[in-house]
């Protein structure tokens, strides 16, 4: 009865929360309120957190039923899902809708590729959404206004050259912007005549509408946001920052660890991977220090390829080669396939150096975008555990396995837990190392640098936040330690600062998955069956690591 009650509830929420994020919906299959965007006025977001703490007392109500391991991990999932909606009001996070590499507008970019286009009905409701657009960015760059009178902004420095994220979907004709893009080959199903109606409305609405949008927020940002921005980087100076830090550093690790625990962790793995480096470097032949053969690894030519599609066809090359080897790491494998393509030219200065971008429809693949901008800045010897991280094993077979486990509800299905995505990417990558999946030492230090850079996020990310470290001590500490590019270190610090403890999860995620196993291995002995303690890990979908702690401890008894 208590699981039926909970089914029941679950039912309920989610469609809570596909009403609250059309967006959301539309890349759900949920198609009732394509014409939408998200309702972000001061009685929409308090309504939102309301509800969303009604909802956790009727959990909590249940929790203490006798429910069944799966709908314990339900009830704990989506109880984890409000409790962010309600966190996130409380501490204002809508003041702040930008990071360095992400904003409100230009998230937008994705709905061409989200969005139905099937009748004409789709295509109306498509140009309603874009009709919504002006309306929906008053309201962010409102919020933001609150922003600049309470302190609550993003720091000036990590801000430079953002107003260019706003003036990139700002077109001389219609037809070449993003948004256009389902117009130019519509279904054959859908008459000329209705043909010509929605291209030419579609034409006004951009010029019209989207356009002037965009400039509105390109003049806000140039004229009041940045240069009212805050100059001090750290979140503990936000209205309540140290209390919003412990918080956001919780939710993305999912323990109950303090900031200054981790920072101390961070070192202790700082100094081990660093004496991995130097077998490596050794046994590499160079005959330098460390700070010697790093230089050599950022600026020898040999390292870098000549031109876009060289690095894109060197990332696909590997994608291929460790396909062939999941068979040798798992039993099940997903059915959705991937490709690999560049990161928008629009975003690609100033954003990472690659991302899994999963599809939004049944009709997509999933796709390891590699970054090429800035040739020089992306050496091909990192290039291998990027390919483990963010495609297989890593991000795509991971958020696949949990897309296709229909018999979940969509709440652990479509939701992404970072300790646990983050810190399998990484765990992915150790798992190179183990198939040798590394060719050459400059690939095994490749991928130690990858590993140190995730190391030292935990000391960066806490220093800046926390401990008073400067913006560039942070960059020389991660150029000390790691093998990445000026260009690179930069980015990613200026990631760190603008979003406050997400680059904790990754470290603290695969610790955890690596201890877990090594328990699952001192445990079974003989027994241990690596390709089956994957399945199991994965088999669940993301789940925060105190589940993840349960379900192998389960594994191990049952495997006994």
């Amino acid at each position: 009865m208590a699981n039926e009650k909970l089914d029941k509830l679950l039912d309920e929420i989610w469609q809570f929360e596909l009403q609250s994020s059309p967006t959301m919906a539309t890349s759900q299959g949920v198609h009732d309120y394509d014409h939408l965007l998200a309702d972000l006025s001061a009685e929409g977001l308090k309504r939102d957190s309301d509800q969303a703490q009604a909802y956790i007392r009727q959990l909590d109500v249940l929790a203490d039923a006798k429910l069944d391991k799966d709908d314990r991990i339900n009830l704990l999932m989506q109880r984890r899902r409000l409790q962010e909606i309600v966190d996130s009001y409380a501490f204002h996070a809508h003041y702040m809708p930008i990071t360095s590499e992400y904003g409100f507008h230009s998230a937008l970019a994705f709905l061409p590729r989200s969005s139905k286009f099937d009748t004409f009905k789709d295509y109306q409701n498509y140009l309603a959404r874009l009709s919504a657009i002006e309306a929906y960015f008053k309201q962010n760059i409102d919020w933001m206004r609150e922003g600049l009178k309470t302190g609550f902004t993003q720091p000036q420095v990590v801000l430079k050259d953002f107003e260019q994220t706003a003036q990139a979907f700002i077109q001389d004709k219609p037809q070449d912007s993003v948004f256009y893009a389902p117009f130019e080959n519509m279904p054959a199903h859908i008459d000329a005549t209705q043909q010509a109606q929605l291209k030419s409305e579609a034409a006004k609405v951009l010029s019209q509408q989207v356009f002037p949008a965009y400039q509105m927020v390109y003049d806000f940002l140039v004229n009041e946001y940045i240069p009212g921005a805050k100059q001090d980087i750290a979140a503990k100076n936000w209205p309540n920052g140290a209390a919003y830090y412990e918080n956001r550093a919780r939710y993305y690790t999912t323990l109950d660890i303090s900031a200054e625990q981790i920072h101390q962790l961070g070192l202790a793995e700082v100094k081990r991977i660093r004496a991995e480096m130097q077998t490596v470097m050794q046994a590499s032949g160079f005959k330098g220090s460390h700070d010697e053969f790093v230089h050599f690894l950022r600026t020898d030519p040999q390292f870098y390829a000549k031109s876009a599609e060289e690095l894109l066809k060197q990332a696909a090359y590997l994608s291929k080669q460790i396909d062939a080897k999941l068979p040798q790491l798992f039993y099940k494998l997903p059915r959705t396939p991937y490709g690999v393509a560049p990161v928008p030219d629009s975003i690609a200065p100033k954003y990472t150096t690659g991302r899994y971008v999963g599809p939004t429809r049944d009709d997509q693949p999933g796709y390891y975008w590699v970054n090429t901008y800035a040739l020089d800045k992306r050496p091909l010897y990192e290039l291998p555990a990027l390919t483990l991280h963010e495609a297989v094993p890593g991000h795509h077979l991971q958020n696949s396995l949990a897309r296709e486990m229909t018999d979940l509800p969509p709440v652990r299905r479509y939701t992404y837990i970072s300790a646990f995505g983050e810190g399998w990417g990484l765990y992915s990558e150790y798992l190179g190392k183990e198939i040798g999946f590394y060719q050459t030492p400059y690939d095994e230090f490749g991928a130690l640098s990858y590993e140190m850079w995730r190391a030292c996020r935990l000391v960066v990310d806490t220093g800046m936040h926390m401990k008073g470290w400067t913006r560039q001590q942070a960059i020389d500490y991660m150029l000390e330690n790691t093998a990445l590019s000026e260009h690179n270190v930069t980015t990613e610090i200026d990631r760190y600062i603008s979003w406050p403890g997400q680059a904790l999860s990754y470290k603290l995620g695969e610790i955890t998955i690596k201890r877990l196993r090594k328990q699952a291995e001192q445990a079974l002995g003989a027994k241990f069956d690596l390709r089956a303690f994957h399945d199991m890990l994965l088999e669940n979908g993301s789940v925060p690591l105190s589940v993840l702690e349960e379900l192998v401890q389960d594994y191990i008894r049952q495997q006994s």
